[in-house]
């Protein structure tokens, strides 16, 4: 899982740094070189990579290919630490809508994890040194498409080789962000064209690395692990970026970790006894 965070993070990085280029340009040089890679894996494993769910399969890859484009469209306006740890507040719109669409439960213990995590949102939104309130916007709107995956995701269940899922989600977005690109298409230098090509590289790795890290251990035991991704970034922004975060901003950024970590440690303690907990 650290592996996992550590690729993220360093896409993320990659991300920022290119922001000079557009939206759509960012997401289908992530998405074409995972595509390949998954691509290539289905082949020589001989895994039929349509599936059989396919309209689920689809919904998913147009839901996903959604967040990423409001997050990648989102850090042009704020800071990328910003960004991500507002994308993490996910869970917390995906247990709402599980209460929904999957029967789930939220126990009340729960509601103030999530109201400690928008808190924390709160304060970022206010002392983002970018200011920009459209960009705190576009990513939570981000975080609300990334929910519904979850939801998708759950549909499909084990019904699907986990990469044939992935597969179909990076063919979307590279064709959504190759017909995009043709509109808003800026030259890259060879240097950038190498940086925009290895984003995917780097997004597929945290994929494999995350999936092998839920393979291997229990889900409560790594999950709190993701969030160390949020502290990559944070360093990356720091030291690679030269970004600044003020003490109410990091504040608001423990706020929400520390929310999201405390509600999977209850989920986890839980289960057993009370199986549809959100």
């Amino acid at each position: 899982m650290l592996l996992s965070t550590f690729s993220f993070a360093f896409m993320n990085a990659l991300l920022k740094y290119l922001v000079i280029y557009s939206t759509f340009q960012l997401v289908f040089f992530r998405s074409l070189g995972s595509l390949l890679i998954t691509y290539f894996f289905l082949k020589s494993n001989r895994i039929p990579q349509w599936g059989t769910h396919k309209k689920l399969l689809i919904y998913r890859g147009i839901v996903g290919v959604t967040s990423m484009l409001l997050f990648f469209w989102g850090v042009h306006y704020i800071s990328i630490g910003s960004a991500v740890t507002l994308r993490y507040v996910s869970p917390i719109f995906a247990g709402i809508l599980a209460v929904f669409f999957l029967s789930e439960v939220i126990k009340p213990l729960q509601w103030l994890f999530f109201v400690m995590a928008f808190l924390g949102v709160f304060l970022i939104k206010s002392y983002d040194p970018s200011g920009s309130n459209f960009g705190v916007f576009l990513v939570l709107l981000a975080a609300f498409f990334s929910a519904i995956v979850y939801i998708l995701i759950s549909k499909i269940g084990t019904r699907e080789h986990p990469v044939v899922v992935v597969h179909y989600f990076m063919l979307i977005a590279t064709v959504v962000g190759g017909i995009g690109s043709l509109f808003f298409w800026t030259q890259p230098s060879l240097n950038d064209f190498l940086l925009l090509s290895s984003m995917g590289v780097f997004g597929f790795f945290g994929q494999l690395f995350m999936t092998k890290a839920f393979q291997n251990a229990e889900a409560h035991m790594v999950a709190p692990f993701k969030y160390v991704e949020v502290l990559f970034t944070l360093g990356f922004g720091i030291l690679v970026l030269k970004e600044s975060y003020g003490f109410y901003q990091l504040l608001g950024t423990f706020l929400v970790i520390f929310g999201l970590v405390l509600n999977v440690w209850y989920k986890s303690k839980n289960k057993k006894n009370h199986p549809k907990v959100a």
